[in-house]
């Protein structure tokens, strides 16, 4: 998730105390059950450099490491999405650095340090490269990771990511997002007006009930650490063109914490990068489409390496 204006927003949802469990797609499948599996799975902790690094495992085949967003922890992914990819790729969601379980470490918090720790993680569980998905923030930190380390990555996927640096398109302020906003007396809903597109939510009043809130806890401090490493990152921008791995760049037309534009900047500057846009969905468009959403990820994935149309 996105920063700027939207943090105070955003820190609310990460600190919350859950009372619901699950994602939904508009009608596409209830997921109590998914959750609950997810769940129950064994935490591992892996030793990458100077931190202890929290993570589970999903699924068989080659390997799809998921990078969380902002303040975000590996239980907020949505589980239909998680089970729709694990029918397909070997699944490995993380805490980043500070966050969840993962430890702090003693190095500085940069994004270009979330990136090494992605990569020591991938090579730490056995593998030399991997399928790679960032949102939001992850997404930066994906960038970073395919500029920084190409040898880990097969091929990467930036979801509501951004080239970060002054050359991003920067968030609108809270406060006008939340105006738009239905329910705004129920706390929960307005929270969460970051990630859903009004018209979406009026649609659907019930889907506050099912979205998956973070079980895990992280700190005030380590939350504007990692904020601190975003705001400050000068980002990939100029070094975009160098990229030789496939990409694919996604998110909703109606984002408000990370806006579209930023996918035609990346998409500008990205050889043969896959740029895809769902219309009518915000920052939450693994909650919004799930199914749809992990169909396009499996696409680009087992498209042939040479593909480089734009979509």
């Amino acid at each position: 998730m996105r920063r700027s204006g939207i943090a105070p927003v955003l820190l609310m949802v990460a600190l919350l105390v859950p009372l619901a469990g699950c994602g939904s797609d508009g009608g596409q499948k209830k997921v109590s059950d998914n959750r609950a599996f997810f769940e129950s799975q064994p935490l591992q902790k892996v030793q990458v450099g100077d931190i202890e690094m929290a993570c589970k495992s999903f699924g068989e085949g080659r390997p799809l490491f998921m990078i969380p967003a902002f303040a975000m922890t590996m239980d907020v992914w949505d589980p239909v999405f998680l089970e729709e990819l694990s029918t397909e790729y070997r699944v490995i969601i993380f805490d980043n650095r500070g966050m969840g379980e993962t430890t702090s470490g003693t190095r500085e918090w940069t994004i270009d340090q979330f990136a090494d720790d992605t990569a020591g993680l991938i090579e730490a569980l056995g593998y030399r490269s991997a399928f790679v998905l960032g949102w939001s923030v992850g997404g930066d930190i994906a960038l970073s990771l395919v500029v920084n380390h190409p040898e880990r990555v097969i091929k990467l996927i930036s979801y509501a990511g951004d080239c970060g640096g002054t050359q991003k398109v920067e968030a609108p302020e809270y406060k006008e997002v939340l105006a738009e906003v239905q329910d705004v007396d129920a706390p929960l809903k307005r929270v969460l007006g970051s990630l859903f597109p009004p018209e979406w939510m009026e649609e659907h009043p019930d889907y506050w009930k099912d979205f998956p809130f973070p079980r895990e806890r992280s700190s005030l401090k380590s939350i504007g650490r990692q904020d601190l490493a975003y705001e400050t990152w000068e980002g990939v921008y100029n070094r975009l063109t160098e990229i030789e791995k496939p990409v694919l760049v996604v998110g909703g037309t109606e984002d408000v914490s990370t806006p579209p534009e930023n996918l035609d900047i990346l998409g500008s500057r990205i050889p043969g990068c896959w740029v895809v846009r769902y219309w009518g969905a915000g920052h939450g468009l693994q909650y919004q489409y799930p199914t749809d959403f992990a169909g396009q990820i499996v696409d680009f994935i087992d498209a042939p390496p040479t593909q480089a149309d734009q979509v």
